[in-house]
């Protein structure tokens, strides 16, 4: 080799076609382990002959650790480590096809040759990615469209609402926009396990299970200065409220530009959502996963307890609580460590609801193990199985006396619709199935029992748990909420209270009723309206009691997540209170996207957002965001005048998309009466 540094030639359009990397809008080559790609150097006289190559990563490159790697030209890929296969020579220049294990450490590497006693000359830098259309990695994904959808599709949809009524937003991925594949890089470098011992954490960097832990831990701020800061008051002062958020990119940069401060604020769909844009930046197929009526369940009995005062005021006690929905993770890989029926898709969760091995980290949870009740298993099953198979007990308590009363249990309410969107279309596709067998079964039931026993359960007395005779007690009414209407913010609420006596002589009962505004976490922010009402059943007889709480009594009260909880706790006479509640979410007014005419690759393209004030007084403070990937750079932000009663906006802007295919464009409203209206549309761009 000359003293001259070589010239490389990284062949960056071909090498990114072949190792699906094409998306990266990077310089730098980035590719895929187990997989060969081509170099061209010059500066060798005679290549053939002793080049020495060196791949090295992370602080101190060892063999031992498989951070350093020396090759010399060897005429076939090599089974095991990295090798190099001379493609083609002339004169003075190679040709060389370079290849990694299939279970190389992932990340940015310094690629050097040596020739003869000389000392070695840098070729450059690469950042080498996990391969899931590769059979010998270990995140290997035999679906070449699932494939498509879960590492290299930059549009999600996030399900959200509750089990009566689901609804749904998009978000802006970005996995591959600016800067991102740096930052995920630089997330990995900023954990505690790589602050605690570097050599050993780059080390561990070949294995999806021990990444996906490390980064359901980064990605929340707790521990380590993550990410994301997570706040569940309901007030977001300093930050941005977890709601108002469309995409990931604006987050991982804010993250970066603040010198790796936590931004502030999420909640579980951002932490999820963040999370699967760094998997798959990195190549682990990942997708976003929501559970209704999901249980946290803090002390680890498969039991989630909730409590009521005398008027039916839900009471915050007791650290288990159950949210109208949670958004968690599952990613795709194998588990040598439990074996071959465990591996596929496990579960991850970076949203910080308990401490593992004393962080806020949760997963790999394996999802068939949870399914089969194997809550013994790594890591955070019984969890997980919680949050879909916890039972749930529902309890008066008198704070005077300190006396409890269970009220009724329900071992069917938690885990249900289970939802993630589907490969290709923008629809929802149920996964319950997959996380437990059907509600109810006899199966299901020795699961639970099993899992119970695992985590040793069933053998030890529990003085908080009911008693059989009160959990066999039989009510003598029943009751339920009918919605009567429609759900919309800026719209009254109609409910009928639907009371039925069961018994076959005459029952008197008197009926507390509240609604409150909550979180989706079902926490209690404010009170929205109070009634009370005696009745008498006749036998068997059946009675409709409607209710109206107008919009100007919950308008103020409600919080960005619109979600109502109408509680009536029925003391019936000489017999058990029954109650009944539920939990509403409204939906925001709607706002219409239309592209006015043909979206061409580097062309200008009209947009209009039209948007009507559903309500009779004026809206202030309107600002339309709006972001794509490959339709526009970053994040438009428009401000619009204030809008009177019943007044129709109309917003055009331009759009020049980069890249031809179906993109997707995320709109999000505001204003004063109506935070964060987001809808989305389907873009399809053509050369």
């Amino acid at each position: 080799i000359a003293a001259t540094q070589p010239s490389t030639n990284w062949h960056l359009k071909e090498n990114a076609r072949e190792h699906h990397t094409s998306k990266f809008s990077s310089e730098e080559p980035i590719v895929r382990r187990g997989q060969a790609f081509t170099i061209t150097f010059n500066g060798t006289e005679h290549p053939e002959q002793n080049l020495i190559f060196i791949a090295e990563t992370g602080p101190k490159p060892s063999k031992a650790t498989k951070t350093l790697a020396t090759f010399g030209i060897s005429s076939t890929v090599s089974k095991e480590g990295w090798s190099a296969v001379l493609q083609s020579t002339s004169s003075n220049s190679a040709s060389i096809s370079i290849s990694s294990p299939h279970n190389a450490v992932i990340g940015r590497y310094k690629l050097s040759v040596q020739s003869g006693s000389s000392s070695p000359a840098s070729l450059g830098t690469f950042v080498l990615l996990f391969n899931p259309w590769s059979s010998g990695d270990d995140v290997f994904m035999p679906n070449k469209a699932e494939c498509e959808e879960y590492v290299l599709e930059e549009f999600g949809i996030i399900f959200a609402g509750n089990k009566n009524h689901i609804s749904s937003f998009g978000w802006n991925f970005g996995q591959f926009q600016g800067d991102i594949l740096n930052i995920c890089l630089s997330i990995l470098d900023r954990s505690l396990y790589y602050r605690q011992d570097p050599v050993t954490d780059v080390s561990h960097r070949h294995d999806p299970k021990y990444l996906g832990r490390v980064l359901s831990a980064m990605v929340n701020a707790n521990d380590d200065q993550g990410v994301v800061l997570g706040n569940w008051s309901g007030k977001y002062e300093g930050g941005k409220n977890p709601s108002s958020w469309t995409g990931s990119g604006e987050i991982l940069q804010s993250w970066k530009k603040s010198g790796f401060k936590p931004v502030k604020y999420g909640q579980c769909w951002v932490f999820a959502a963040v999370l699967t844009t760094v998997l798959r930046c990195l190549g682990i197929p990942t997708r976003t996963i929501t559970n209704f009526s999901s249980a946290h369940d803090a002390d680890r009995n498969l039991r989630v307890d909730e409590f009521y005062d005398a008027d039916g005021n839900h009471l915050e006690r007791g650290a288990d609580s159950v949210w109208n929905f949670h958004v968690w993770n599952e990613s795709w890989f194998t588990r040598n460590d439990l074996g071959p029926s465990y591996s596929g898709w496990q579960i991850l969760d970076a949203t910080p609801q308990e401490e593992s091995g004393g962080i806020y980290q949760c997963g790999p949870a394996s999802r068939y193990a949870v399914k089969e009740g194997e809550v013994d298993l790594d890591y955070d099953c019984p969890f997980v199985f919680a949050e879909v198979n916890a039972d749930c007990m529902y309890w008066n308590y008198d704070s005077a006396t300190g006396k409890k009363t269970l009220i009724f249990s329900k071992s069917t309410e938690i885990g249900s619709s289970i939802s993630t969107k589907a490969v290709g279309r923008d629809d929802r596709v149920d996964v319950t199935s997959d996380y437990k067998y059907e509600e109810g079964s006899a199966k299901e039931r020795d699961i639970f029992k099993k899992a119970r026993k695992k985590l040793g359960l069933e053998d030890k007395f529990d003085p908080t748990a009911p008693t059989q005779e009160e959990i066999e007690q039989k009510p003598d009414i029943s009751g339920k909420f009918k919605v009567a209407g429609s759900l919309e913010v800026g719209k009254d609420l109609n409910l009928l209270l639907v009371l039925e006596n069961l018994q076959s002589d005459a029952k008197t009962v008197n009926v507390n009723m509240t609604a409150w505004s909550t979180l989706y976490t079902r926490r209690r922010v404010n009170e929205v309206w109070k009634d009370s009402l005696s009745v008498t059943l006749a036998p068997k007889e059946e009675k409709q009691f409607p209710i109206n709480i107008k919009y100007p009594q919950y308008q103020q009260q409600l919080t960005t997540d619109k979600t109502i909880q109408v509680t009536a706790l029925c003391h019936v006479q000489d017999g058990i209170q029954v109650l009944v509640q539920r939990n509403i979410t409204l939906d925001n007014p709607a706002i219409d996207i239309q592209v006015l005419g043909e979206a061409k690759v580097n062309k200008e393209v009209l947009v209009e957002v039209v948007f009507t004030n559903p309500i009779d007084t004026e809206v202030t403070d309107c600002v339309l965001q709006v972001e794509g990937s490959d339709l526009l750079q970053g994040i438009l932000e428009l401000r619009i005048p204030p809008l009177k009663a019943s007044e129709k906006s109309s917003t055009k802007f331009k759009l020049i998309p980069s890249e031809a295919g179906p993109k997707h464009l995320l709109v999000n409203f505001s204003c004063d009466k109506f935070p964060d209206i987001k809808t989305f549309k389907m873009v399809n761009v053509i050369n």
